[in-house]
């Protein structure tokens, strides 16, 4: 009998996220729907005259303030109940509910926009004298104003807003396929027990030192997703031509500069990352002779890139350890911060493990007014601790964010926000290096640092190569199939990963599991804020307070200046390919001590 997984009413209420601190039943969830309505309708009563006084232009501010706050509370509540159980209908109806809703409202609301960049910014000027209490608003106007060619008209605005809810088909469709829908097989593990293949374990598997299992699991999981591959294709190729098409609409040369101008970042930040990365891909190829080598294998497989080269993670890590052990190491932040993050743990902040029908993966998501809420799919080992630091870093920057910052300004943007989580990291495996003295547990977590570098720098890095090229793939109207993608991710796989390593035709299959993929140039970031993160966390283990200081800065900046300013206040020039450079020198340091110890 295979070991299935917990139903979401088996699981502990210790072990699951707290979503009264939202709301206390679905009933005062309708209340705000309510709310909502009314506020919208506030709104809609200016249309045509938001900018014929400034007192009209500060009401419409404050109203659209108060209905972002209120939405955004409201969708995560949805947000949070349809991720605990993707299964659960009456989670999917609400989910849906609020989405739509969230449409209707948005269609309504559409003419704001383009009203306000009807006026001039002398006239905004003069309104902000006349109304001081507008002041607040300067750089969320400034802001508007500087996309203001990429704005339609109201009635354009209105028509996108329309069509947004239909425009979301694929990325949702193939959400529900990913979460909701795809059984995996039945295999051994390691102690001859029958277990479930899910996403959740899919990784947690390939990390075995059994080879059995590590090509078993590969061969299995991948087997579905090939299985589905032709409707996967189809869900991806729908998704890019809806980003073509909101480009074009928007007047954008392409959809790359669509998604970089959103969070006002200079397209060349991504084209610097994938020419410093590949510029250093030797290291990558490097790292994968030292595995090979490790492993004592003839033939190193994809299934072998993610078990440990150095001795077997046999010790558990009680998500309890877990805690204790992140506390300790993120003590060069100072007794605030540490404090902080223990009121997360200690007040049900976290959903913490896999049960049926859970989202997979991990996510801190930030509520205004309200503290993060953290899901994860905890496994009692070393990546899981990794993971808890990761996403209580991304729930550090909003919560200082979002104590620090009106509410217009909370909200920062992707391309930051990976850079708090990965300090966090870079923090924990500072502590877990400077605390053994055992040759071989040292070997091990460098092991673990050199899997953060090909994990973030170089696999994330791939990704965006792979996302940027099938962009331009639909751009230049090549339809996308599962055969081309399939080609596509393998020829990348090997530039990545070299000639010491076989690109197994499994592994060709891989993108359709990316839900990345689906998040608009999202995968780069990863990459850049580790960057950003290695350099900063080497400031704060080497100056201390002053470094320390000047990152809360950043943490509590939310999005009150540009991602490439704020990175600045903490230290750090994101616009120069350097700090990638820089980066991936300490990863040639660690794989020259690697080397030393094996």
């Amino acid at each position: 009998m295979a070991k299935e997984l917990m139903k979401r009413s088996e699981v502990p209420e210790e072990f699951t996220w707290n979503l009264k601190d939202l709301y206390e039943n679905v009933e005062t969830w309708e209340q705000d729907l309510a709310e909502l309505e009314e506020i919208c309708a506030k709104i809609v009563s200016y249309k045509g005259k938001i900018c014929a006084s400034a007192k009209n232009l500060l009401e419409v501010a404050n109203l659209n303030s108060a209905f972002g706050q209120k939405i955004n509370r409201a969708f995560s509540y949805t947000s949070r109940l349809f991720d605990q159980d993707t299964k659960n209908g009456e989670n999917q109806a609400l989910n849906q509910k609020i989405r739509s809703l969230a449409a209707n409202w948005g269609s309504q609301q559409a003419f704001v926009q383009p009203e306000i960049l009807e006026m001039s910014w002398e006239t905004l000027e003069e309104y902000m004298k006349q109304e001081p209490e507008l002041e607040l608003y300067r750089k969320y106007f400034a802001e508007k104003f500087r996309r203001k060619e990429h704005t339609l008209s109201a009635e354009m605005e209105t028509l996108m807003s329309m069509a947004s809810e239909m425009s979301a088909t694929a990325s949702n469709t193939y959400s529900m396929l990913n979460n909701a829908d795809l059984v995996f097989p039945e295999m051994e593990d390691e102690n001859g027990e029958k277990i479930r293949i899910t996403t959740g374990r899919y990784i947690s598997l390939l990390e075995s030192t059994d080879r059995r299992v590590r090509r078993e699991v590969f061969e299995k999981y991948y087997s579905v997703y090939e299985q589905f591959s032709h409707t996967m294709a189809s869900l991806y190729d729908g998704q890019i031509k809806k980003l073509v098409f909101n480009a074009k609409a928007r007047k954008y040369p392409t959809t790359l500069d669509a998604a970089v101008d959103g969070t006002n970042v200079p397209s060349k930040v991504y084209h610097n990352l994938l020419e410093a990365v590949s510029a250093n891909v030797d290291k990558m190829h490097r790292y994968v002779r030292l595995r090979k080598k490790a492993l004592g294998v003839d033939e190193l497989h994809m299934y072998d890139m993610y078990t440990p080269i150095v001795g077997d993670e046999t010790k558990k890590v009680t998500f309890e350890e877990a805690k204790e052990t992140v506390l300790k190491a993120l003590a060069p932040m100072g007794e605030d911060y540490v404090a902080k993050v223990k009121e997360g743990f200690d007040n049900r902040w976290i959903d913490v493990y896999e049960n049926e029908g859970k989202r997979s993966g991990a996510y801190s998501a930030g509520t205004f007014g309200v503290h993060p809420y953290v899901l994860l799919n905890h496994n009692d080992n070393l990546s899981s601790m990794f993971t808890l630091a990761h996403e209580m870093g991304h729930a550090m920057h909003s919560y200082y964010s979002n104590e620090t910052q009106p509410y217009v300004y909370s909200h920062y943007v992707i391309f930051v926000a990976e850079v708090a989580s990965i300090c966090n990291e870079m923090l924990l495996m500072d502590y877990l290096l400077k605390n053994t003295t055992d040759k071989e547990e040292r070997a091990y977590l460098l092991n673990h640092f050199c899997e953060k570098f090909r994990g973030t720098m170089y696999r994330q890095t791939m990704f965006a190569e792979y996302e940027l090229k099938t962009n331009q793939m639909v751009e230049s109207r090549v339809s996308l199939t599962a055969e081309n993608l399939t080609k596509l991710y393998s020829e990348l796989n090997e530039k990545y990963y070299g000639p010491d390593v076989v690109t197994d035709r499994e592994i060709g299959f891989e993108w359709a599991r990316i839900p990345h993929f689906y998040y608009n140039f999202y995968v780069y970031q990863y990459a850049t804020g580790f960057a950003a993160a290695v350099a900063l966390s080497q400031q704060i283990l080497k100056e201390g307070a002053p470094a320390v200081e000047r990152y809360k800065k950043f943490l509590s900046g939310g999005c009150s200046e540009t991602p490439i300013d704020l990175l600045k206040i903490a230290g750090v020039d994101m616009e120069s390919p350097e700090p990638i450079h820089e980066a991936l020198k300490v990863f040639d340091g660690i794989l020259a001590e690697m080397e030393e110890l094996l």
